[in-house]
């Protein structure tokens, strides 16, 4: 009787069994008999390749941060909902509810005793642009609620991303400063971005030939702090006269002393020029 053959395998003493087409060789486990009386190694196939390990998500770095008008946390103050913007300094929220942005002045569009001012149209657009229908806001107050208008008065924070509306006004070239004692929260930062503004030459600054109008908003107190550009002075000039150059008292001075005209006014106002109308403008007859 021929023994059985024993296929495709090549025994070798005390190796274990590998694979005659040059295969990579098998893992043997202990020996055991294949029912014939031949005791060969039982095999096992070589372990599977180890699944490769998931890419680890991609890490985003955060954006950069913009100019001051984006804040990461949002300061406290009242939620509430955009239903209309009246023009680019004036929103209505919800309720009726009419805000006047405290410390910007866009060129006017509404007034019906004046012709639409220079980039006043331009200011309105993207104040709207900024502030769509429902658009969440938070409106945060300063030491006077309300102006002698009825209307409130706050800083504008844009709930979804943080943006300071009053900043980005500002910044963007869209209004001037007008800040008013004693709500003058942030009149340093809006007058630093109102100078960045009017050195780069952005919207209002480049677009108006004669510059933006000056005249102040109606709002309370009796000061606006636009950044002009520094007019020509000879010898010392009170600072609450930031356009024109009138010395210090003493002595006191009155309109009838000097030739500058309708020029803005500061506190403390030392020659009184203002008058008793608080308007921010000196010498206006």
């Amino acid at each position: 009787m021929r023994a059985p053959r024993v296929l495709g395998l090549v025994v070798t003493a005390g190796l274990g069994v590998t694979a005659c087409s040059g295969e990579v060789p098998l893992r043997t486990t202990g020996p055991t008999t294949d029912g014939v009386g031949l005791t060969v190694p039982v095999t096992e196939p070589p372990p599977p390749e180890p699944m490769a390990e998931p890419p680890s998500p991609t890490t985003v770095p955060p954006a950069p941060a913009g100019h001051d008008a984006a804040v990461g946390e949002l300061p406290d103050g009242e939620a509430t909902v955009v239903e209309d913007v009246v023009d680019g300094d004036t929103i209505v929220v919800a309720g009726g509810i009419r805000v006047r942005l405290i410390g910007v002045d866009t060129p006017e569009t509404k007034d019906p005793r004046k012709a639409v001012q220079c980039f006043g149209v331009e200011a309105s657009a993207h104040t709207m642009s900024l502030l769509g229908s429902r658009t969440p806001v938070r409106l945060v107050y300063d030491v006077e609620r309300f102006d002698r208008f009825g209307r409130t008065l706050a800083y504008v924070y844009r709930e979804g991303d943080g943006l300071f509306v009053n900043a980005a006004l500002v910044a963007e070239g869209y209004a001037q400063v007008a800040a008013f004692p004693p709500n003058v929260a942030h009149a340093e930062e809006l007058i630093r971005l109102a100078r960045s503004a009017r050195e780069d030459g952005r919207g209002l600054w480049s677009a108006c030939e004669e510059g933006p109008a000056e005249e102040p908003p109606a709002q309370s107190g009796s000061a606006t702090a636009n950044p002009p550009a520094e007019p020509s002075r000879a010898g010392p000039c009170d600072a609450s006269y930031p356009d024109v150059c009138i010395p210090p008292a003493p002595p006191d001075l009155d309109c009838g002393n000097i030739d500058q005209r309708r020029f803005r006014v500061l506190p403390p106002d030392p020659h009184r020029f203002d008058g008793s109308d608080d308007d921010g403008l000196g010498c206006e007859g």
